[in-house]
């Protein structure tokens, strides 16, 4: 019995050692020394990950994402390239029968290796963005355990952190074809060991006589989307001393509900591959009759179907198979005549881009499915339909492309070229890029193979800030061309006649590198800020609300890089900083009245960014009252966290298509435990910005100018908004209202923002100096809420928010309804939210916030589907634990907080703690991740609103589902 065909990753059992500590050659170790665990210098290994992750799991350095630990390990520059030259060993089985073959896979290594298997050794080539398959066949033990050791070696060139850091140290890094972040950024301390390690997985494939390699997938499309065809081009290698008689197949078929697979398309081809050779065989075209297609986050339904090929060789039956998800989706990118911005098109429809630049997920590499999920969820639930993979960063994996495809995030990747490593900086770099440009071109050739299936990838950029030199910018021009199909004059062909079929058959697309995707030279070029490489991105520091919706602001149609301040929850200092850490800034007022931030040495390590800017922006935490305290101070700064970014996408969307097509806010995150520019952070929690994004990014939203006091309406969607109208309250700190109007019945156009009407407020007789606004945009048939957006204001003449310090005084009473399902270890909890203080009168408002169904978003629609799983099992834990709780006779728990204050609940927020297992002695208490359809809201009196929340429990743990607020810093049990 032969070994099972297919993959099989080895990632388990993992061994590693030092190389000056092992004395042993590499045939040693795989033939008479194999290492052991329970035998020094080796020790449990960190695969997929680098050197310092694990040496981090074995507790041989401190973590360096805690306090400033990152300066007690031994950094590269002065250790030299040894002491993070490493071995790593396993072992595994596989046993073959006649006819099969086997490959030994590198899905990344940084940055080159020598591989030895069974005393066998294989050098495998430098690079750290490509894949690397070895053919093993003849060297495996048909009995008992394959020994694999593989001796990793940094980069060539890690460079020395000079004393002031520096974007990308001194440069050296990119003489390599590697991450360049590595050496440090405005944004990130260095990585000591510059990310050695097997990063990506490590795996076997077994196969027949024949394998398949790269498939490439391309759709056409006619008759407005109407007419689809699918083609397909894959290399066939041919392992065996024959020639191989082959059937091939190709399988379209979708998924229904039921876990049942409607098949669309099925094809087969017979053919001879030559012995020991290999072929590019092109599938005849497969037309498909209106497929479902794929749409961004925010403009429809993800679609994806499974693609499956097959091939089976005369005498042995089936030798290898394939399978990929594919969506169908047409993407046009061009620059736009009226703004001068880079305009995306997918399947025809403009979108307005709103999105972010991504770095990575964590600085030590320990990338997986599960995190990757959460990540992209995460910007998903921002209403985000683009992804920047900046050029100093990774070329991400396809697990990361996986989860963009499911939640509809646009990607647009970049190759590893930087305008501070790459030409620019201080001390100013080499311009010519890496030493080697044949490796550069190798290894973005096999990224773009190994990415090009996925329908979230956008379009290929050179480089961040600067272009590729002259010769690989060439030829990357040239490998990434557009087909005759994907150029504008064909961007929609509604023609039946033969001739298109006609162009296409000149050269298929699938025969193409990738022929499908623009290719653009650089991150400010051709569409993007100036489009001619000025440095005209930014700027990244704190601003002023209103500034975000004048003219002068930004002067181009497209931002690829705006940043902004992010600090994060006080639990979160606590986690990552020791108590010197916990100190708050001190405000010193310098002669000019500007208010300077002095940071503690620890928050400057982690990159702190101050809420002020000298000659442009006073301290937005000290318009709300000098904090007391951490908790105080990063509640305040949650509070400008959401002000910021709600601002800055409200301020693009206001000029959506009239000034702007789009924006990239730097950035979304951190891959490690940065103070600045973030909407949650590396722990997964996230800031009152991610949920600013969230209202400001919604596919139609009610918003108001902060420049000119107008009501504005944003529809980014096909369709145009009929029968709504639009309810706008004014509420005071006593609990008042005193402004309230409700539209006409309005239409709004598709892909428009239209401005309506003043909020004339601030100008009635008696405004007060600081007040709430609550803007609802509902259907006039059935009063479902279609947006709402809730402001605090002051007046311009006071400029700050101090009365909202002995605000917090004012105690509102709350109704918290809640009921909870459970599904293996995933939680969903649903908890309606009334505010009880009594209405004024005779205001009539729309209190019950129903909001109306959408089919763009869904994240949150499991909660009603397991509503009512493990019943009996949810009332048993909660009745135990959580006996102050009403039970009602349907299952549903009430709990009131009690408050004799009448008016604005104002900024409200959950969050999920644990006890039991794991939890006993920890500090941080927190469960993470958690995802909310809501958090850091506010109610006016009598409006009650439903949060989702969900997350997953580890073994042994007993969550608490909490509510805090501005009003409520106790916090109370909602579950």
């Amino acid at each position: 019995m032969g070994e099972e065909q297919g993959k099989k990753v080895l990632e388990d059992g993992w061994l590693a050692a030092r190389s000056t500590d092992v004395e042993l050659t590499g045939i040693q170790l795989t033939t008479t020394h194999p290492p052991s665990s329970d035998a020094s210098p080796w020790m449990p290994a960190v695969i997929p990950g680098t050197v310092l992750a694990t040496l981090l799991k074995n507790n041989l350095i401190p973590d360096p994402f805690y306090g400033i630990n990152n300066e007690a390990i031994m950094d590269i520059g002065d250790s030299g390239r040894e002491y993070y030259t490493f071995w790593f060993f396993t072992t595994f089985q596989c046993k073959l029968s006649s006819g099969q073959h086997v490959d030994l896979n590198f899905g990344g290594i940084n940055y080159s290796a020598e591989v030895y298997l069974n005393g066998h050794q294989t050098i495998l080539p430098k690079g750290m963005f490509r894949r690397h398959s070895v053919d093993v066949t003849d060297i495996l033990l048909p009995e008992g355990q394959n020994m694999l050791a593989v001796l990793v070696h940094p980069p060539d060139h890690p460079g020395k952190i000079p004393p002031q850091g520096g974007q990308g140290g001194d440069h050296e890094i990119g003489k390599d074809v590697t991450t360049q972040y590595v050496q440090g950024w405005d944004w990130m301390a260095p990585i000591r060991d510059r990310n050695t390690g097997i990063w990506d997985e490590v795996s076997i494939t077994v196969t027949g006589p024949v394998k398949i390699v790269d498939p490439h997938l391309v759709s056409s499309f006619f008759d407005g989307y109407k007419r689809v065809y699918l083609h397909a081009t894959a290399e066939l290698v041919n392992k065996s001393a024959m020639s191989a008689n082959c059937s091939l197949k190709i399988l379209v078929s979708t998924e229904l509900d039921g876990n049942t697979n409607l098949v669309e398309h099925l094809q087969t081809q017979n053919l001879s591959i030559p012995a020991q050779s290999n072929i590019q065989y092109t599938f005849p075209q497969m037309f498909l009759y209106k497929p479902n297609l794929w749409w961004p986050n925010g403009m429809g339904k993800q679609s994806l179907y499974n693609v499956e090929i097959g091939v089976e060789v005369d005498g042995y039956g089936e030798s290898d198979s394939w399978s990929n998800h594919f969506g169908f989706r047409k993407i046009h990118s061009e620059i736009d005549t009226v703004t001068g911005g880079r305009l995306f098109k997918v399947n025809g429809e403009p979108i307005f881009i709103r999105g972010g630049n991504w770095i990575l997920s964590d600085g030590l590499l320990r990338l997986s499915k599960k995190r990757y999920e959460t990540d992209i969820k995460f910007h998903a639930d921002m209403n985000f339909n683009m992804l920047r993979c900046w050029g100093g960063g990774l070329a991400e994996r396809s697990d990361f492309y996986h989860y963009c495809d499911i939640y509809g995030l646009l990607v647009w990747q970049e190759f590893w070229i930087t305008g501070d490593v790459d030409g620019r900086g201080d001390p100013v770099s080499n311009p010519d890029g890496p030493l080697d440009h044949n490796l550069f071109l190798l290894c973005a050739r096999d990224t773009v193979k190994l990415l090009r299936n996925h329908p979230s990838l956008a379009l290929w950029v050179g480089g961040n800030e600067q272009t590729p030199p002259d010769d690989i910018n060439t030829a990357l021009t040239t490998d990434l061309k557009l087909h005759p199909f994907y150029l504008k004059s064909n961007s929609n062909s509604t023609s039946t006649t033969s001739k298109d079929e006609t162009t296409l058959t000149l050269m298929d697309p699938s025969q193409y590198l990738d022929g499908t995707r623009v290719y653009i030279k650089g991150s400010l070029w051709e569409g993007f800020a100036d489009s001619n490489g000025g440095w005209t991105d930014g700027p990244y520091e704190i601003q002023n609300p209103e500034d975000f919706f004048k003219d002068e602001f930004y002067n181009y149609g497209f931002n690829p890089e705006v940043g902004n301040v992010g600090m994060p929850v006080a639990d979160t200092i606590r986690a990552t900083m020791p108590e010197e850490g916990w100190v708050i800034p001190l405000f010193n007022e310098l002669e000019s009245g500007y208010v300077e931030e002095v940071a503690n040495p620890i928050w400057v390590y982690h990159k702190y960014i101050p809420y002020s800017k000298p000659g442009k922006v006073h301290d937005q935490i000290l318009m709300y009252g000098k904090p007391k305290d951490l908790d105080d101070f990063c509640l305040k700064a949650q509070l400008v966290n959401y002000v910021q970014y709600r601002a800055l996408l409200e301020g693009w969307t206001s000029r959506m298509w009239s000034k702007y097509t789009g924006v990239l806010i730097w950035k979304t995150q951190n891959p490690w435990t940065g103070l600045r520019g973030q909407f949650y952070d590396h722990l997964h929690d996230q800031t009152a910005g991610f949920y600013g994004c969230r209202h400001a990014a919604e596919p139609i939203h009610v918003q108001l100018n902060l420049a000119t006091y107008f009501i504005e309406v944003v529809n980014t969607t096909s369709e145009e908004l009929a029968d709504v109208a639009i309810e706008v309250s004014v509420w005071d700190l006593e609990g008042t209202c005193p402004y309230y109007k409700v539209s006409e019945t309005l239409s709004i156009p598709s892909k428009k923002t239209v401005s309506l009407f003043e909020m004339k407020y601030p100008n009635s007789k008696n405004p007060k100096p600081v007040y709430f606004l609550l803007l609802k945009l509902y259907n006039t048939s059935n009063s479902h809420i279609i947006s709402r957006n809730f402001y605090w204001l002051h007046q311009p003449n006071t400029g700050d928010y101090k009365l909202l310090e002995p605000y917090k005084k004012t105690k509102i009473p709350l109704k918290l309804t809640s009921d909870i399902s459970i599904s293996g270890s995933t939680y969903n909890v649903r908890v309606k939210v009334k505010n009880k203080s009594k209405k004024p009168e005779p205001v009539t408002l729309l209190d019950k916030n129903k909001f109306m169904e959408t089919n763009l978003d869904c994240d949150f629609d499991e909660v009603d589907k397991n509503k009512n799983k493990n019943k009996k099992k949810e009332i048993g834990l909660f009745k135990k634990v959580y006996g102050l709780l009403k039970e009602d006779d349907d299952g549903v728990r009430v709990s009131e907080v009690n408050g004799s204050g009448v008016g604005v609940a104002f900024f409200l927020n959950f969050s999920v703690r644990g006890s039991g297992k794991g939890f006993e002695k920890k500090g941080d208490k927190r469960i993470l991740p958690v995802h909310y359809s809501d958090n850091y809201f506010s109610l006016v009196p009598g409006e009650e609103m439903t949060v989702n929340i969900s997350f997953e429990v580890p073994e042994g743990v007993t969550p608490r589902v909490s509510l805090r607020g501005w009003n409520y810093d106790g916090g109370h049990t909602v579950r």
